[in-house]
């Protein structure tokens, strides 16, 4: 006789922490992985009261219930920008709003297309700051490259800022 065992979880999204520190990209291909390396770094620290470390990898739609009824969400990711590798810029949604005419399929679902899913079904977090992070390297490989590892410490530092600051 195989026995299960069932857990119940409060539906209720006011018992989680209000405030989500995202880490998103694809750790396979280097300094794609920045963001989920930030939270790693932020982990081995510790996460401050109220704060959710949360490795989002390279999930679309899968990130709606991370996301839902936060009062802020905080998310490092490595960005396609026109400047230099290495540079950190802070944005809102707003400003990487997919555009309207794009078509976008179930397989193209990104942390821009979730945020608005989000919005669409009443669930969107109060208040989302983009750090995006130009990459030096994006080819195979596990470890960040040297430009951008040095940088973690300072994205580290960005997101306790942004934390401090409500």
């Amino acid at each position: 006789m195989v026995q299960t065992q069932v857990q119940t979880r409060s539906d209720s999204r006011t018992d989680r922490c209000p405030t989500l520190v995202l880490g998103v990209g694809n750790i396979l291909l280097r300094d794609e992985g920045i963001g989920v390396r930030v939270v790693e770094a932020m982990a081995r620290e510790g996460a401050p009261d109220g704060v959710e470390l949360f490795d989002g990898a390279t999930a679309g739609l899968d990130l709606l219930d991370a996301l839902a009824g936060r009062r802020k969400v905080i998310v490092i990711d490595a960005l396609d920008a026109d400047c230099e590798p290495g540079t950190v810029l802070r944005l809102e949604p707003e400003e990487l709003a997919p555009h309207p005419a794009q078509s976008v399929s179930v397989h193209d679902i990104g942390l821009m297309e979730t945020l608005v899913v989000a919005r669409q079904l009443g669930i969107a977090p109060e208040s989302v700051v983009i750090l995006g992070v130009r990459p030096a390297e994006v080819d195979c490989g596990l470890e960040l490259s040297p430009q951008i590892a040095a940088l973690v410490p300072r994205i580290v530092e960005l997101v306790r800022a942004e934390l401090e600051s409500d």
